[in-house]
């Protein structure tokens, strides 16, 4: 392998214990992991590189036999040490957040399948000077992402049900087997969601959701100035599998007045001088 010390490119010492290792290994590998360094060939080596030597020292069993050729031959240990180790795959491996599902246990599959909140939502709101100052109610019209009524929200055609995802049994999550690692990603066939429709709702097109143009009474508070930011909380897209609605932004756009303006938190009256005769 090149010669490499597996302890230097992960930076620990060698009486280090395995969980100072994996430690290291995580640092290093949210570090240099592609998804956080796009385009960045040295950092998709470097990460390679780390994954590499943890391949072998986060493997106790690898680790000693790693370790006694390292006592026995010195720096020609790491060059020999090739029994048993498969090149790493980079392409494997899947998204950052799928790596740490190896540290977390599989977390993915409970991210995934839980209660999802609905996307939030942005959208201006026109005032008048005198309506920014004093406070108003006021209708807005927005596209949002409701519940779909034809299948209430399960994706499938009225009369027929999700099926449980048969790639990975409902779990939303598959594992992959890279050498020493076990790494679980999101399940291709199911797209982490542990049920397939087979027959999508007509309406919503197997989604559980429809966009609609909603009118909204929204109740807009005094004092706001022109590009107020207001959060109206669970206003915005319908959640998933339960989840909470999202929240409605309201970014302020107030007219200007002939005569007064807001600075601060104070209004100015603007008074015209009369040239003298």
């Amino acid at each position: 392998l090149n010669g490499k010390d597996y302890y230097k490119i992960l930076g620990v010492d060698k009486n280090a214990s395995q969980e100072e290792i994996k430690k290291a290994y995580r640092k290093l590998a949210q570090k240099y992991h592609p998804d956080v360094n796009p385009n960045n060939k040295s950092a998709e080596e470097k990460f390679k590189e780390v994954s590499e030597a943890y391949s072998v020292l986060g493997d106790e069993e690898k680790r000693k036999q790693y370790d006694n050729r390292l006592r026995y031959f010195g720096e020609g240990a790491q060059r020999d040490f090739g029994y048993g180790y498969r090149p790493f795959d980079f392409s494997d491996l899947g998204s950052f957040s799928d790596l740490f599902d190896f540290f977390t246990g599989g977390r993915t599959a409970t991210r995934t399948m839980a209660p999802q909140k609905g996307s939030d939502i942005t959208a201006e709101v026109h005032l008048s000077f005198e309506d920014a100052v004093k406070g108003a109610s006021t209708r807005i019209s927005v596209n949002r992402e409701e519940i779909c009524r034809t299948c209430t929200g399960s994706g499938a055609q009225p009369g027929t049900h999700p099926i449980t995802c048969p790639s990975c049994g409902g779990r939303g999550i598959s594992a992959i087997n890279q050498g020493f690692f076990a790494l679980s990603q999101v399940c291709g066939r199911c797209r982490g969601q542990g049920v397939i429709v087979e027959k999508p709702c007509p309406s919503c097109r197997g989604t559980g959701r429809v966009t609609e143009l909603k009118k909204l009474t929204v109740k807009i508070p005094p004092g706001v100035k022109d590009g107020t930011k207001i959060r109206l909380k669970g206003r915005g897209g319908a959640g998933t599998r339960g989840g909470p609605a999202g929240d409605l932004y309201l970014i302020t756009r107030v007219a200007p007045h002939p005569l007064f303006k807001i600075r601060g938190d104070d209004v100015e009256i603007g008074i015209l001088e009369r040239s003298p005769k």
